[in-house]
């Protein structure tokens, strides 16, 4: 059996955060004795990717998501634990292991904002010491899988959010990581754009085989790419398997969308109506019911079209948290 790309094992980060009163009395006085409190971010995560694994790692904001991303890549020292990714210590920040990771934040810019991307491009190539030939070869695939050509001479200042995230993720992987770990890669685009973005990703993941740990709070991210969901909370893990095991778990009820011939008919005997609009009816129902309910619905009402589902990923997120750890 191979070694895991990715092994933590009880990581814990703790900030220490001061503390003290408004005021100038109390400006004064803190800096003499001042007060702290020990805030745990992250708390005894444990956990193994393999490789060419792409797993969606999620959680409310302030749940230590990208804290430990913080720590995977390098950038923090965690305060007890250990982990590995590539069979390195990630906050040793060695050069080998620098060349084989990249880290995407959403909310975070590395290209320069005045001068072409093409130029930012040409800066990680020298800066990873990508070979010439390496170099032309991938920034071709990133230009055609990524649409980027009209894009690279501009100032990085005139593009879009949408073309300035392409470009953004594109410098990101000229150096061909093994491990990818990206933060809210699609925040504040628009559908068009966060579809292309995922697809691109897929395609990144099937041609390389890099393992993928992705965070985001479009759900519509997670269920495109990720089988496997791990699931934290105040730096704790409420779950860790597949995203169709996750759904089972957290759920008791599953949704009937049904369409009638009969606007006016009331369902509410069938189960609750969760919505109608212009006679199509979606209804809330026990799990162990629904083929009953679907029964009745079928042999009593004119039914134009029926649909069976789980509920939508966002409610079975919410339950996790709200019921906290199995």
């Amino acid at each position: 059996m191979t070694d895991p790309v990715i092994h933590l094992h009880d990581l814990h980060k703790i900030y220490v955060v001061s503390e003290r009163e408004s005021g100038i009395l109390a400006a004064l006085q803190s800096l003499l004795h001042r007060e702290t409190e020990n805030v745990p971010a992250v708390d005894g995560i444990s956990f193994d990717l393999n490789a060419g694994e792409v797993v969606g790692f999620l959680g409310p904001n302030g749940a230590g998501k990208t804290t430990t991303l913080k720590m995977l890549s390098g950038l923090l020292h965690p305060t007890a634990g250990d982990g590995t990714v590539l069979g390195y210590v990630p906050w040793k920040r060695e050069k080998e292991f620098l060349r084989r990771i990249t880290l995407v934040m959403g909310q975070r810019n590395q290209l320069v904002w005045d001068i072409p991307a093409l130029d930012s491009f040409e800066l990680n190539r020298a800066i990873y010491r990508i070979p010439a030939p390496d170099y032309q070869r991938m920034l071709s695939e990133l230009t055609d899988l990524l649409e980027l050509g009209p894009l690279l001479r501009k100032p990085v200042r005139n593009l879009s959010l949408g073309e300035r995230m392409k470009c953004e993720i594109a410098a990101a992987l000229l150096h061909r990581p093994q491990v990818v770990f990206l933060d809210e890669p699609t925040i504040g685009l628009d559908v068009t754009m966060q579809r292309r973005i995922r697809t691109f990703l897929s395609e990144y993941n099937r041609r390389y085989g890099a393992t993928i740990l992705l965070t985001s709070h479009y759900m519509a991210d997670v269920e495109a790419l990720c089988r496997r969901v791990i699931v934290i909370h105040h730096g704790r893990l409420l779950f860790d398997g597949d995203l169709s095991d996750l759904v089972q778990r957290f759920t008791a009820h599953k949704t009937i969308v049904v369409r009638l011939a009969d606007c006016q008919t009331d369902l509410h005997s069938y189960g609750d109506v969760v919505s109608c609009d212009e006679g199509s009816f979606t209804l809330r129902v026990p799990k162990a019911q629904t083929a009953h309910v679907t029964e009745r619905l079928l042999a009593d009402l004119p039914v134009i079209d029926l649909l069976v589902e789980d509920p939508p990923i966002e409610e079975v997120i919410e339950r996790v948290f709200e019921q906290g750890a199995p």
